[in-house]
């Protein structure tokens, strides 16, 4: 009895990974065709980026050894 048990769990296993793996390339599977043939991606969205410096910058400070007095 325990045979067609594992039997059904491992075919539902399988079946569910069919259907997630059917539903990754259906959204993404254009992109990974273009991707496979070298071209670009159809449609590339470009948006602006502002960068912004700052207005103060703070000078880089030296480390100085500090010799103690012998006397």
């Amino acid at each position: 009895m325990i045979a067609p048990l594992g039997t059904l769990a491992f075919l539902a296993t399988i079946w569910l990974l069919v259907v997630v793996g059917a539903a990754v390339l259906e959204e993404s599977g254009a992109k990974i065709a273009a991707a496979l043939e070298g071209k670009p991606a159809a449609r590339q969205v470009a948006v602006p980026v502002r960068v912004r410096g700052r207005g103060r910058f703070q000078k880089p400070m030296r480390a100085r050894a500090r010799w103690r007095d012998a006397a």
